[in-house]
């Protein structure tokens, strides 16, 4: 490919008040007011006493937030990108960046907890009006991580050094939800210090998730995955309080050793991976992974009574790559293992619930998607500003998922850049006539 004109040709101007570069905004915010965003932020967000008139309309600033987002916004300045060309011909209500900016800064810990109920609604709402989480009604997955953010210069309230030697960063607590056939959704988010430790508020983060997940229309199987940090006595206790099932890392302790190593020899089985090879003798297929139950296993065995519980301790087992097969000339006198054990009471047979617990690796997926997008930055000094804007971008990440699961199967499971680049950074040119707006789109848009 190559330019048809010479430079002298071609000239370009800035003049043309009928065009748009995001006319896929138009369907999406169409769909967020359909969901009741504009509705549930005038109903729960009431920043009283905030100065500057900056608690004034939070539902137009909101969903001017949320539609910035959309288009690709990752600090607060890029929000002026809904205010060009034809933008206030097809939308109201479109506030300045630097309006949006003094918002967000008036933002307190009570705010931010009034806009985690509008996301947890607009969810549900979502979920209810589109094909969100398919299946739901049988089988929920709830994956609990969390995360670091790398924040430069010490203007941040709540950055600090914590776990990653020289950096500084804070430390967000994030909740999804997915079904077996569906694209991982954000449930709940939290702001956090730099220093604090995964497991801090854990138990009641993951109380509130699983409502949330009930309102989003996960009545079914419900089973949350987490890491070893959060195996913890209160984690486990939420689960049952609302009746649901958990799988969770243990890590390798002294406990958990001594298990491991009375497991008998007979007892590991053969796990197939997709990688997994067929042996050219006896066509079983060799995947170097292995897989044994504890069924009654007791965790907790030095708390009170009340606290212990016991369930089944599964034991994934690879073979240590790391420790060379032969040294000089003797061969391996016994192989060397790498156990990878987590606690479950998940009903599905051993072998599928080690393999829906590896599955949990897909929060991961939503983490690098969120930094690829508006969580590329925390744009403001103020905590409380920054943890408004983490819960912004989980509402437009989960209108982005629900416009995608309207659109097409291949959009279903797209990524969010991929989402924007297909269905909302469509350029269009407004023509009125008859009192009506017609969109004239690009032929042969992909």
């Amino acid at each position: 490919m190559q330019v048809s004109h010479t430079p002298a040709a071609v000239s370009a101007a800035f003049d043309d008040p009928n065009l748009i570069a995001h006319a896929g905004l138009i369907p999406v915010m169409r769909l967020a007011e359909r969901c009741g965003l504009p509705r549930l932020v005038a109903e729960k967000v009431k920043l009283t006493g905030a100065k500057n008139s900056a608690g004034a309309s939070a539902h137009a600033k909101v969903t001017s937030i949320v539609g910035g987002m959309v288009a690709g916004a990752d600090s607060i300045d890029d929000l002026a990108v809904l205010r060009h060309g034809a933008m206030p011909a097809v939308f109201d209500q479109i506030r300045a960046p630097s309006t949006l900016g003094t918002f967000l800064r008036s933002f307190t810990h009570g705010h931010a907890l009034q806009l985690h109920a509008v996301h947890r609604k607009f969810l549900a709402e979502l979920a209810a009006h589109t094909p969100l989480l398919p299946g739901a009604g049988q089988m929920a997955f709830i994956d609990v991580d969390s995360t670091h953010k790398r924040v430069y210069g010490r203007a941040k309230q709540g950055a600090e050094y914590g776990r990653f030697k020289g950096i500084r960063a804070l430390r967000p607590l994030l909740a999804t939800i997915c079904t077996p056939n569906s694209r991982p959704v954000i449930a709940a988010v939290r702001m956090r210090r730099g220093k604090a430790a995964d497991s801090r508020g854990a138990p009641k983060f993951v109380s509130e998730t699983l409502a949330t997940a009930v309102e989003a229309g996960c009545t079914g199987t419900r089973v949350l995955r987490a890491d070893s940090q959060f195996y913890n006595a209160g984690v486990i206790a939420a689960c049952r309080r609302n009746r649901a099932h958990f799988s969770i890392t243990t890590g390798m302790n002294p406990s958990i050793k001594r298990a491991v190593h009375a497991i008998p020899d007979d007892a590991w089985q053969q796990i197939s991976y997709p990688t997994a090879v067929p042996d050219p003798e006896t066509g079983e297929l060799i995947s170097g992974a292995e897989v044994a139950e504890i069924p009654h296993y007791t965790a907790f065995a030095s708390r009170r009574k009340s606290e212990r519980v016991t369930a089944r301790l599964i034991v994934r087992r690879v073979r240590d790559l790391a420790k060379p097969a032969t040294v000089g000339e003797q061969g391996e006198l016994f192989p060397v293992w790498r156990y990878h054990p987590f606690f479950t009471d998940n009903p599905a047979p051993t072998l599928q619930a080690e393999r829906e617990h590896r599955h949990h690796a897909v929060a991961e997926q939503v983490i690098a998607d969120s930094k690829a997008g508006a969580f590329a930055h925390l744009p403001s000094g103020h905590f409380h500003a920054n943890a408004a804007w983490l819960t912004l971008w989980a509402m437009a990440y989960n209108l982005l998922r629900a416009t995608g699961a309207l659109t097409s199967v291949f959009h279903t499971k797209a990524t969010t850049a991929t989402l924007r680049a297909h269905l909302v950074h469509v350029p269009a040119r407004i023509a009125r006539s008859a009192r009506r707006i017609t969109l004239h789109l690009p032929h042969n848009w992909p």
